[in-house]
Protein backbone atom coordinates (compact mmCIF):
# COMPACT_ATOMS: atom_id res chain seq x y z
CA UNK A 1 0.00 0.00 0.00
CA UNK A 2 1.26 3.49 -0.87
CA UNK A 3 0.63 6.48 1.36
CA UNK A 4 0.70 10.05 0.13
CA UNK A 5 0.69 13.37 1.93
CA UNK A 6 -0.57 16.84 1.27
CA UNK A 7 -0.68 19.70 3.70
CA UNK A 8 0.21 23.15 4.79
CA UNK A 9 3.71 24.57 4.42
CA UNK A 10 3.80 26.14 7.88
CA UNK A 11 2.66 23.89 10.73
CA UNK A 12 2.04 24.76 14.36
CA UNK A 13 3.97 22.46 16.76
CA UNK A 14 0.79 20.75 18.01
CA UNK A 15 -0.03 19.71 14.45
CA UNK A 16 3.47 18.30 13.90
CA UNK A 17 3.05 16.26 17.10
CA UNK A 18 -0.41 15.05 16.04
CA UNK A 19 0.79 13.92 12.62
CA UNK A 20 3.89 12.15 13.94
CA UNK A 21 1.88 10.30 16.63
CA UNK A 22 -0.74 9.24 14.11
CA UNK A 23 1.79 7.95 11.59
CA UNK A 24 3.65 6.00 14.27
CA UNK A 25 0.40 4.23 15.18
CA UNK A 26 -1.06 3.46 11.74
CA UNK A 27 1.74 3.11 9.19
CA UNK A 28 3.31 -0.26 8.40
CA UNK A 29 6.65 -1.35 9.74
CA UNK A 30 9.99 -0.68 8.08
CA UNK A 31 10.38 -2.31 4.72
CA UNK A 32 6.63 -2.21 4.06
CA UNK A 33 6.13 1.55 4.09
CA UNK A 34 5.99 3.35 0.75
CA UNK A 35 5.43 7.11 0.96
CA UNK A 36 4.79 9.65 -1.80
CA UNK A 37 5.52 13.35 -1.31
CA UNK A 38 5.92 16.58 -3.29
CA UNK A 39 8.62 17.70 -0.77
CA UNK A 40 7.16 21.15 -0.09
CA UNK A 41 7.94 22.81 3.23
CA UNK A 42 5.90 21.65 6.19
CA UNK A 43 3.73 18.55 5.91
CA UNK A 44 5.39 17.14 2.78
CA UNK A 45 8.91 17.22 4.19
CA UNK A 46 7.72 16.06 7.63
CA UNK A 47 6.11 12.97 6.11
CA UNK A 48 9.05 12.24 3.80
CA UNK A 49 11.44 12.47 6.76
CA UNK A 50 9.19 10.12 8.76
CA UNK A 51 9.08 7.59 5.91
CA UNK A 52 12.86 7.49 5.53
CA UNK A 53 13.54 7.45 9.30
CA UNK A 54 11.18 4.47 9.54
CA UNK A 55 13.14 2.55 6.92
CA UNK A 56 10.47 3.04 4.28
CA UNK A 57 10.73 3.85 0.59
CA UNK A 58 10.17 7.41 -0.58
CA UNK A 59 8.80 8.41 -3.98
CA UNK A 60 8.87 12.09 -4.92
CA UNK A 61 6.73 14.01 -7.43
CA UNK A 62 8.06 17.50 -8.12
CA UNK A 63 5.84 20.17 -9.72
CA UNK A 64 8.50 21.66 -12.00
CA UNK A 65 12.13 22.34 -12.72
CA UNK A 66 13.66 24.66 -10.15
CA UNK A 67 11.08 23.76 -7.52
CA UNK A 68 13.57 24.10 -4.62
CA UNK A 69 13.68 27.86 -5.17
CA UNK A 70 10.02 28.09 -4.05
CA UNK A 71 10.79 26.75 -0.59
CA UNK A 72 10.46 29.19 2.27
CA UNK A 73 13.68 28.80 4.26
CA UNK A 74 17.28 27.76 3.67
CA UNK A 75 16.87 24.76 5.98
CA UNK A 76 13.83 23.68 3.91
CA UNK A 77 15.94 23.80 0.75
CA UNK A 78 18.76 21.76 2.29
CA UNK A 79 16.24 19.25 3.70
CA UNK A 80 14.60 19.12 0.24
CA UNK A 81 17.94 18.24 -1.39
CA UNK A 82 18.65 15.55 1.21
CA UNK A 83 15.18 13.99 0.80
CA UNK A 84 15.30 14.19 -2.99
CA UNK A 85 18.65 12.37 -3.04
CA UNK A 86 17.34 9.72 -0.62
CA UNK A 87 14.20 9.02 -2.67
CA UNK A 88 13.93 5.74 -4.54
CA UNK A 89 12.17 7.51 -7.42
CA UNK A 90 11.83 11.18 -8.43
CA UNK A 91 9.41 12.35 -11.10
CA UNK A 92 9.35 15.98 -12.25
CA UNK A 93 6.18 17.24 -13.89
CA UNK A 94 6.68 18.79 -17.37
CA UNK A 95 6.59 22.44 -16.27
CA UNK A 96 9.63 24.69 -16.77
CA UNK A 97 8.89 26.87 -13.73
CA UNK A 98 6.62 27.08 -10.68
CA UNK A 99 2.97 27.85 -11.35
CA UNK A 100 -0.43 27.07 -9.86
CA UNK A 101 -1.00 24.59 -12.69
CA UNK A 102 2.31 22.83 -11.94
CA UNK A 103 1.40 22.55 -8.24
CA UNK A 104 -2.05 21.17 -9.06
CA UNK A 105 -0.63 18.66 -11.55
CA UNK A 106 1.94 17.46 -9.01
CA UNK A 107 -0.72 17.10 -6.31
CA UNK A 108 -2.93 15.10 -8.64
CA UNK A 109 0.00 12.92 -9.75
CA UNK A 110 0.78 12.25 -6.09
CA UNK A 111 -2.82 11.14 -5.46
CA UNK A 112 -2.69 8.94 -8.58
CA UNK A 113 0.34 7.16 -7.06
CA UNK A 114 -1.09 6.50 -3.60
CA UNK A 115 -3.76 4.29 -2.06
CA UNK A 116 -4.36 6.49 0.99
CA UNK A 117 -3.82 10.22 1.45
CA UNK A 118 -2.90 11.99 4.67
CA UNK A 119 -3.95 15.65 4.69
CA UNK A 120 -2.25 17.80 7.30
CA UNK A 121 -4.91 20.39 6.73
CA UNK A 122 -7.15 22.80 8.61
CA UNK A 123 -10.12 22.01 6.35
CA UNK A 124 -10.25 25.48 4.84
CA UNK A 125 -10.28 26.32 1.10
CA UNK A 126 -6.98 26.46 -0.78
CA UNK A 127 -5.23 29.83 -0.85
CA UNK A 128 -4.30 29.23 -4.47
CA UNK A 129 -4.92 26.70 -7.24
CA UNK A 130 -3.21 23.43 -6.38
CA UNK A 131 -3.38 23.94 -2.62
CA UNK A 132 -4.19 21.28 -0.04
CA UNK A 133 -7.96 21.59 -0.41
CA UNK A 134 -7.69 20.99 -4.18
CA UNK A 135 -5.58 17.88 -3.66
CA UNK A 136 -8.01 16.52 -1.04
CA UNK A 137 -10.97 17.20 -3.35
CA UNK A 138 -9.24 15.34 -6.18
CA UNK A 139 -8.49 12.36 -3.91
CA UNK A 140 -12.07 12.21 -2.68
CA UNK A 141 -13.37 12.44 -6.26
CA UNK A 142 -11.32 9.32 -7.06
CA UNK A 143 -12.61 7.56 -3.95
CA UNK A 144 -9.21 7.53 -2.22
CA UNK A 145 -9.36 7.30 1.55
CA UNK A 146 -8.26 10.60 3.11
CA UNK A 147 -7.21 11.01 6.74
CA UNK A 148 -7.21 14.63 7.89
CA UNK A 149 -4.69 15.34 10.62
CA UNK A 150 -5.42 18.55 12.46
CA UNK A 151 -6.27 19.65 15.98
CA UNK A 152 -9.59 21.42 16.37
CA UNK A 153 -9.13 25.01 17.41
CA UNK A 154 -5.60 25.35 16.07
CA UNK A 155 -5.35 28.20 13.58
CA UNK A 156 -2.94 28.11 10.69
CA UNK A 157 -0.67 31.08 10.14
Amino acid sequence: MRFGVTGHRVLPPSIVDRAMRHWSLVLPAAGQLHGVSNLADGADQLFATYVLASGGTLEVVLPCEGYAATLIADDSRSRFEHLRRAAAKVTTMPYPEPSDQAFLAAGQALVDRCDHLFAVWDGRPARGVGGTADVVTYARTLGRPVTVLWVEGVVRV
